[in-house]
């Protein structure tokens, strides 16, 4: 069965989606370079479940519009996520999951803990459990793709020979018997416009540019580094290739009580579509506690 595709307004965006089910809102979240297909296999089990599972395409991703502001701050992830909460008509009982830049937009959207009464995040950490391992060799070796984007040929590179970029990401980014084709038709009718490509890369120029979050936003900030204030899941593969698997050490303290660090051994980057079987179980076990 596949997801109904419906459209929303919420935080001044109108916003498309993926939807299936009914009961709790289960919300999630993709990041880069990535859409919310990248969530098939894990929205028809939420809605077996009994949620009301949701995948928004993200702020600047087609067909979703692009915000009048160019804000791609993770803080403007985290408003979009509550603001899509109560656009949706979630309660407590809603849970959020996110990968990538969505888990980053997870973490700050705890500001909100009455909306979730639990959270899921994949392959990006704790900002204060990662914050000091950033700049190790190793992990600015795997990132070079973000001091790139600083850039201003980045857009016309990655643009070029049909996103041939986007292609080699993901390459380096999923298992080798993995087949992104699929996949990589999604990512690029989302960023094959050029305004829409300069949104994607533009939460790489936003954050690592340092520029300063929206004042409204501050909040948001100052719950991506802090504690936890739900049970939280987090998962990452052994063999991630954008951020190394040494970045999830001391992640424990930064979580709340009835939290858990789930490692998948040989998993890459994008851990739920190499083996969504074992990742759906945890996520199920964990959102259904």
């Amino acid at each position: 069965m596949e997801p109904s595709e419906t459209r929303v307004t919420a935080n001044g965006l109108d916003f498309a989606l993926l939807e299936m089910g009914n009961g709790p809102l289960a919300l999630c979240l993709h990041g880069f370079p990535d859409s919310p297909w990248t969530w098939r296999h894990l929205l028809p089990a939420l809605a077996d479940a009994g949620f009301r599972a949701v995948a928004p395409y993200m702020r600047g991703y087609a067909p979703t519009a692009i915000p009048s502001d160019a804000n791609y701050y993770p803080a403007a992830l985290s408003s979009d996520a509550c603001a899509l909460h109560e656009a949706l008509g979630g309660d407590g009982d809603a849970v959020l999951i996110g990968h990538d830049w969505g888990a980053a937009g997870v973490w700050g959207a705890t500001a909100d803990p009455q909306r979730w009464r639990r959270i899921v995040t994949m392959s990006v950490p704790h900002l204060s459990a990662i914050a000091g391992l950033l700049g190790s060799y190793a992990q600015l070796k795997r990132s070079f793709y973000i001091w790139f984007f600083q850039l201003p040929i980045a857009d016309g590179v990655v643009a070029a020979d049909d996103l041939a970029f986007i292609d080699g990401l993901w390459s380096d980014w999923v298992g080798s018997g993995y087949d992104a084709k699929e996949d990589l038709a999604h990512v690029k009718d989302c960023l094959r416009q050029p305004e829409n490509l300069a949104a994607a890369i533009g939460y790489y120029r936003d954050t690592f540019g340092f520029k300063p979050p929206a004042p409204e936003h501050e909040r948001f900030v100052a719950a991506a580094g802090s504690l936890t204030p739900m049970p939280t899941l987090y998962l990452h593969g052994s063999a991630d290739n954008a951020l190394g698997i040494e970045l999830v050490q001391g992640l424990d303290q930064f979580l709340a009580e009835g939290s858990d660090v789930t490692v998948f051994e040989g998993l890459n980057h994008f851990l739920h579509l190499e083996d969504p079987a074992a990742v759906n179980k945890r996520i199920l076990e964990f959102v259904k506690g």
